[in-house]
């Protein structure tokens, strides 16, 4: 017996049964299929129990909502103390706790940036973020990157891989405009008609393999949505708070955007909170109508409290001097690897604990996916790039358990390399 307090279940088996009947049918077949029978238990730092027992170290994050670890002991006393005052709030009126959180994430971003809109998810904040865009300028048009991934909500999935804007019919080709990634003139030619509202970048595309963006191309991009006045929109979800080093990545481009957008690990990993953060131009509708975008779990005001906690620990001059440090290991040790292997895994794309390991097969991150799997480490392969292994260290890791993971990722390269070769 499984037994979770407010519900409980005889085993793992049954879950799978009842979510393939209530929840998901696809989604938990298709875990199943590749081998992965998860079910996390208990969890705890960066580290997680499967229902039958497995231990398994968390190099997924779930996108890096798990920044600072799972059930981080600073952010859930902060959110267990803000229980004494807060609950979700009221949208409608001015808030302490939003008011608090959104003058800590202006202080934190690049100067353009002077207002705060809050959602619960990150497709809603791209949301907000594209509407914001379009009433400033008064177009419609919005330019993205093929393949690129910014959720799956109304807009913000129009804008992304046709595999998922097509099957809700959201596909509109045109008002939302793909270029390739990298394509300087692509982006040229999209913008000259000056009838585009933004062009949406991810600073590295995470769902697409963390490629990793041509030296001088997010810059020219900048420069031609200025010369087109077109608004910029930064998607700094799995970028942002310390993943490339600093605490946007959008600052090492030394890029001010018109727009940013940051979720995932601004939760703390503990209640749902994401924000769109815009330049007094895009923030134009918050001065003529503020009912504008209504939002009833939006800015939450315990999501608000954990995200404070979350950004004052992620913005201690330890914790970015322990990201540099993880950043070297793996660096390091990554190379090592793939030396030993250099016809199988053939690129390492790395910016800070951002990271994509390229592999020499069209599904070569699923065959390493599954043998880390089997080997106690859990990281998942690029949905639209099934070659690259996301591979995602967090904020807090210890060298011991850098060493950990290095070791078993070497076993798994090798077991993948062989299961890959002996399916040819």
């Amino acid at each position: 017996m499984h037994d979770y307090g407010t519900f409980s279940f005889q085993s793992k088996a049954e879950v799978l049964a009842l979510a393939k009947k209530y929840w998901n049918p696809d989604k938990t077949q298709f875990w199943t299929d590749a081998g992965v029978d998860l079910v996390i238990d208990r969890r705890d730092g960066y580290l997680l129990w499967d229902m039958d027992g497995r231990r398994l170290i968390d190099m997924h994050l779930n996108g890096g909502t798990y920044n600072l670890g799972h059930r981080n002991p600073e952010v859930m006393a902060a959110l267990i103390d803000g229980m004494q005052y807060f609950d979700v709030g009221n949208h409608h009126f001015p808030s302490v706790a939003r008011t608090a959180l959104a003058q800590r994430l202006v202080e934190s971003a690049p100067a353009s940036l002077t207002k705060v809109a809050f959602g619960s998810g990150g497709g809603e904040a791209i949301d907000i973020a594209l509407k914001s865009a379009r009433h400033a300028t008064q177009r419609r048009k919005i330019v993205s990157v093929i393949k690129a991934y910014h959720g799956h909500t109304g807009l913000a999935v129009a804008t992304g891989d046709d595999r998922f804007s097509k099957l809700f019919l959201s596909d509109q080709p045109d008002e939302f405009i793909q270029v390739p990634f990298g394509d300087v003139d692509a982006v040229d030619a999209a913008l000259r008609d000056r009838d585009v509202a933004a062009v949406i970048m991810e600073t590295i595309p995470a769902t697409y393999g963390f490629p990793l963006p041509p030296t001088g191309y997010l810059e020219a991009v900048k420069d031609l949505c200025v010369r087109y006045d077109s608004l910029y929109i930064a998607d700094e979800v799995q970028t942002g708070l310390m993943r490339t080093g600093e605490m946007w990545g959008i600052t090492k481009h030394g890029i001010e955007p018109d727009i940013m957008v940051t979720g995932k690990g601004l939760s703390g990993g503990m209640y749902p909170i994401t924000a769109a953060l815009l330049s007094e131009r895009a923030a134009e509708w918050l001065y003529q109508d503020g009912f504008g975008h209504i939002s009833t779990f939006g800015g939450a005001e315990l999501g608000c409290v954990a995200a404070i906690k979350t950004l004052e620990i992620t913005s201690r001059p330890e914790v970015r001097e322990n990201v540099h440090a993880i950043t070297d290991v793996f660096a390091s040790g990554l190379a090592r690897i793939r030396a030993d292997h250099p016809d199988w895994f053939v690129g390492i794309r790395q910016n800070g604990v951002v990271i994509g390991l390229e592999f020499d097969h069209p599904e070569g991150a699923k065959y390493v996916m599954r043998e880390l799997y089997e080997n106690g480490v859990w990281a998942i392969f690029s949905t639209l790039d099934p070659r690259v292994l996301q591979f995602k260290p967090g904020l807090l890791l210890t060298r011991d358990l850098c060493d950990d993971v290095l070791n078993r990722l070497e076993t798994a390269v090798e077991r993948a390399h062989a299961a890959a070769a002996s399916t040819v």
